[in-house]
């Protein structure tokens, strides 16, 4: 195995394990809590999402969402992995580095999802009453991933970076 995937591997299992140990303290000390840590603006709040990203699919039926979640988290892991296996030598590190972000991102959550039924999120950001849907550290990492991928592919490819 070349040292890049192992390089990818390590990057994606310590997003993984990140997100599980801090799923795991939200689940902990945050049940019927919140903690304020920016006044107005953020605090650690546990949510449990039974839909997609942002609470999408939330009220579909269960047999339907749980299966249409995991398919689809099945397809992204195994597309960034196979996508950045098959590109090693070609990818430009931003580009190569931001899927190992979304691959963490995506075996967090499908954890989730297979062994709870759904996610545990904790991350809530708000101004006065608009709360943006509460989220982990999967979420943010497949975040960050994509718009790390698009930027690159948007403003600096030409510049071939590597």
């Amino acid at each position: 195995m070349k040292k890049r995937f192992l390089n990818f591997l390590v990057v994606a299992f310590f997003i993984f394990i990140l997100d599980l140990i801090t799923k795991e303290f939200a689940e902990k000390y945050l049940a019927n809590k919140i903690i304020p840590i920016i006044p107005n603006f953020f605090n650690l709040v546990l949510v449990w999402n039974r839909g997609m990203a942002f609470g999408l699919l939330g009220n579909a039926p269960e047999i339907l969402r749980f299966l249409t979640l995991i398919i689809a988290t099945f397809i992204i892991i195994i597309i960034t992995i196979l996508y950045a296996y098959k590109n090693i030598d070609n990818l430009p590190k931003p580009q190569f580095y931001s899927l190992a972000l979304i691959t963490g991102g995506a075996l967090g959550n499908l954890y989730d999802r297979l062994f709870l039924g759904k996610v545990r999120d904790f991350l809530d950001f708000y101004i006065g009453n608009y709360h943006w849907p509460a989220f982990n550290i999967a979420d943010s990492s497949i975040t960050v991933g994509v718009i790390i991928f698009v930027f690159y592919e948007i403003f600096l490819k030409k510049r071939n970076f590597n």
